[in-house]
């Protein structure tokens, strides 16, 4: 592996040395430094784009040239005449300064060839085709050849390092703006320019008045003749693997005008390339925003989605996936707007994985103990929403929004440990929810604001489980705590679980305009959240009958359980610009009530507090700014952890809550530093964050064997974390280059076996890289993932070391044929044993030309055949090994036609 590196280290290296810099500064007739000017090479044969550069606030611009060759230079700048010069390259670097003119008539600038990347007031606009070499296939494959942006690998995107809240196209929501599927299914070869819409906000009303800095949206501008006309893609192809034969489908197919869109996505394949798959739609928003975010109240509305295993796409044996998606957006005239999606997705998946736990502390009594899990998932999901939007004028805004959730799911287990035996479990949940937005904004006048805000929430969750121990020696003495019949030939546990949520959150601001650099935000709110949690344990007889249960230690197997929680909150923000620094202080006013009702008696408390938050923002110049900001935080669990009876995690982790939990409070500093530099296309990212939470909900842990019991208390210990972040990055002409470095530091308590128990976890990550973008020859990405966990178990110290390097290459190679791969090796190193694994994977593709509309490709995934991957995690009291096993070596053969 080192030496392949080393190869491409050298090409890559050599490739740079071909070329010279071109270096100067341009002015006005005056002798002033003109920033923001573009300046590009172009060349005269290809009319292709050989290097740009935008002048910085000293008129400075740089191009790297190749040695030896004719270019067009061509110069712009608004409200001046351009210039356009033939150069000549030779061996040497060339230094050359530039006075442009006054355009007296104002004219447009007239452009030979588009900028690559352009500034708009608060719009960063990338010409697409500037950053294309033929090998792309989709939005991503465009999206992370751009300076300053960021795919991550569950399809986010991160713009300077903030994170895109949502995607359109042409103006309209793609899927409501979710980011994986706009990455995974635009095709890039209908993407013309890409708008990075800065400080983004859907209320032009309170755009002034509004923090809406960490908001950035990304609007993908079609190429000319994708409008009115469907465009898309459908692919079709099969292949084999040890095991069976192999299928894909996936159509995808849009329609774009001014006044109406249409999307469908299509897909159906066991190759192990789901579109999307249960945790995607689990958290896929919707594009619902609480109104309470910020108030300072965090309630925790947990989702029971029962033991299911982890099935993203890299850690599962098999997945088989179907989907079906269909998005619209119309608009029967420009004050009102209609829009919505409907998704159905199915998954079905077998997952098997080998643990090894070993417990640091001796005196807990605990053994070590060796499992394997082997499941098969199913999972059916169902989402619909209807948007609609009207503005009969510019003081006026009316939003309403519906989305409607529905899941079936269940899993099938086979655990069998070295300490209990095997235990043959099953999980079922249904669940559904309703979430409805309601918005209206007022501008009274040019200084008088009103923005309404409401939404609420119906939750239905059934999780239903069921565990057939095999071994009832191993398991006698959880029964007897349980309350099992021990005469029985095995026990046959099950729990029936009903969670309902009523939440509405509702908020009504009120903006003062006081002049043009300060304004004032008085609002008034109200959290109120119902749940009802019912459970019941019973025991399958050998008869088939039911049996109910009584517990030890006056414990109860069954729960019914009322709790409700209400915040009315009022509150006063002032922002204030002052030169280069703006102030926003804030404090708001609570009332809180918290109560719940169970078996008769009713705890809780009504209690008051008052929160402030804080941010001082500094804008050290265009695109570099300094911002602090402080808040404390009200943190508020849901019904599971108030219910007093007795819960199943699973048939080896059993669980009684707190009815007199309170609430825990976290105070808040993060001070960020961001730098994009459009002229050497340095992008500079660096943040320190710091939490103090007190009173937090924590565990007391006791064990039975490996079996354990858990309940909660408000901790009186004060948990700690501390983070720093920095990324470097920056562009030499056709090289990208960075390094990001992380420091994470943790601390949190709880009680096992009676005693406090401190997990003190310090973790460090390094990430060198550094990827090319030639338009002709081949290029690579390199990165180097290098990362260190120290945890301090009290009785235990361990250290974990791991090292990732990997690798993609791409080459458009004759015009017509495109080659893709990438490799990753993986070593994880418990300072015992050194664990490894390799994944590889190609793509050959063959096209006749560009613009054919026919794509013939062969794919391989896990071309080694690697059998699994390998995890290693240092826990609190805890040190584990855990080996996944995944898909197989698959070899494809698929046709891709192009409308």
């Amino acid at each position: 592996m080192k030496y392949y590196v080393l190869v491409a280290l050298m090409c890559v290296t050599s490739l740079s040395f071909a070329q010279i810099t071109m270096s100067g500064v341009v002015k006005d007739s005056i002798g002033q430094p003109l920033e923001l000017t573009n300046v590009i090479a172009i060349v005269p044969e290809s009319g292709g784009l050989e290097s740009y550069s935008i002048t910085d606030s000293k008129g400075y611009y740089k191009l790297s040239l190749a040695k030896n060759s004719k270019f067009k230079l061509q110069i712009t700048a608004i409200g001046f005449k351009s210039i356009q010069e033939e150069i000549v390259t030779k061996e040497e670097d060339i230094k050359r300064d530039f006075i442009m003119k006054i355009d007296d008539a104002l004219d447009a600038v007239e452009l030979t060839y588009e900028m690559p990347v352009q500034i708009k007031g608060d719009t960063l606009i990338y010409n697409a085709d500037s950053f294309k070499n033929g090998t792309e296939r989709k939005l991503e494959d465009v999206l992370e050849k751009l300076p300053g942006v960021e795919v991550t690998e569950d399809g986010g995107i991160e713009v300077e390092g903030q994170r895109v809240q949502k995607v359109m196209v042409d103006g309209k929501d793609f899927f409501d703006g979710d980011t994986r599927i706009a990455t995974k299914n635009i095709p890039s070869n209908v993407v013309d320019k890409i708008q990075v819409l800065k400080n983004y906000s859907e209320q032009r009303q309170l755009s002034g008045v509004r923090n809406n800095q960490d908001n950035v949206a990304i609007n993908i501008k079609l190429k000319e003749g994708k409008t009115n006309f469907w465009f898309g893609e459908v692919k079709v192809g099969g292949g084999a693997s040890t095991d069976e034969a192999l299928y894909v489908a996936q159509p995808k197919l849009f329609y774009y005008n001014p006044k109406y869109s249409l999307n469908f996505i299509g897909d159906l394949n066991n190759i192990g390339e789901p579109a999307l798959n249960g945790r995607d739609l689990r958290n896929f928003g919707g594009g619902f925003r609480a109104p309470s975010t910020g108030s300072g109240t965090n309630l925790n509305l947990g989702t029971n989605v029962g033991n299911f295993l982890n099935t993203n796409r890299n850690r599962v044996e098999r997945i088989e996936s179907k989907l079906m998606a269909g998005n619209f957006s119309y608009s029967p005239k420009e004050s009102l707007d209609f829009s919505g999606f409907v998704i159905y997705n199915t998954n079905r998946v077998d997952v098997r994985e080998r643990s090894s736990v070993q417990y640091t502390d001796p005196d807990l009594g605990i053994p070590d103990e060796n499992t394997t899990q082997d499941a098969r998932q199913g999972t059916d999901n169902g989402l619909v929403k209807f948007s609609t939007r009207y503005i009969p004028n510019v003081n006026n805004q009316l939003d309403y929004d519906i989305l409607g959730r529905y899941t079936k799911e269940e899993q099938r287990q086979r655990f069998v440990s070295s300490v209990l035996g095997g235990t043959s479990q099953f999980d079922e949940n249904d669940p559904f929810s309703i979430n409805q937005n309601l918005n209206y904004y007022l501008t009274l006048n040019e200084t008088n604001i009103f923005a309404f805000e409401a939404q609420h929430l119906f939750q239905d969750e059934d999780p239903f489980y069921n565990a057939i121990i095999d071994e009832k020696d191993t398991y006698q003495n959880t029964a007897e705590v349980i309350g099992l019949d021990l005469n029985q030939a095995n026990f046959d546990l099950v729990q029936d679980r009903r969670i309902k949520t009523n939440q509405f959150d509702g908020k009504l601001d009120y903006y003062k305009v006081l002049n043009k650099k300060s304004n004032l935000n008085l609002f008034l709110g109200t959290i109120f959240s119902r749940q009802d949690f019912d459970s019941r344990i019973f025991q399958f007889l050998d008869d088939n009958s039911t049996f109910d249960p009584t517990p030890l230690d006056d414990l109860s197997a069954t729960n019914d359980v009322r709790y409700s929680f209400s915040d009315l909150y009022a509150g006063v923000r002032y922002t204030a610009k002052v030169g280069a620094f703006t102030f926003q202080p804030a404090v708001s006013f609570h009332a809180y009530g918290n109560n719940n009702f169970q078996n008769g008696q009713e705890f809780g408390e009504d209690f008051y507090r008052i929160l402030p938050d804080v941010e001082i923002r500094w804008d050290i110049k265009n695109s570099e700014n300094l911002r602090l900001t402080y808040n404390m935080q009200n943190q508020f669990t849901d019904v599971a952890n108030l219910a007093q009876g007795l819960v199943l995690n699973n048939f080896n982790s059993l669980f009684v809550g707190e009815p007199t939990l309170e609430n825990g409070l976290s105070q808040n500093v993060n001070l960020r530093y961001t730098n994009f530099n459009l002229f050497n296309f340095t992008n500079i990212i660096a943040f320190l964050t710091y939490s103090k939470r007190e009173d937090q909900i924590r565990n007391i842990v006791d064990f039975e064997s490996v079996v354990r019991n858990s309940t909660v208390f408000n901790s009186p210990f004060a948990d700690e974390t501390f983070t720093a972040f920095g990324r470097y990055q920056r562009t030499f002409g056709k090289i990208r280059a960075e390094f990001q470095a992380n420091f994470n530091y943790s601390k949190f308590n709880q009680i096992i076996g009676g005693n406090r128990s401190t997990n003190e976890n310090y973790t460090q990550s390094y990430r060198p890289g550094i990827r090319t973008n030639f338009r002709e020859a081949p290029n690579v990405n390199l990165r180097w993932q290098y990362s260190i966990q120290d945890v301090d178990q009290g009785t235990r110290r361990n250290q974990i070391y791991t090292n990732a390097p990997s690798i993609d290459f791409d080459a458009y190679i004759w015009k017509s044929v495109t080659f893709r791969t990438d490799y990753t090796y993986n070593s994880v190193d418990d300072g015992t044993n050194v664990n490894t694994f390799d994944i590889w994977n190609a793509t050959l593709s063959y096209r006749k030309e560009r613009a054919s509309k026919w794509e013939y490709e062969i794919s391989a995934t896990n071309l080694l055949n690697t059998q699994s991957r390998i995890n290693t995690n240092a826990g609190n009291i805890s040190f584990s090994l855990q080996e996944t096993f995944i898909q197989p070596r698959f070899l494809s053969f698929r046709v891709v036609y192009t409308l």
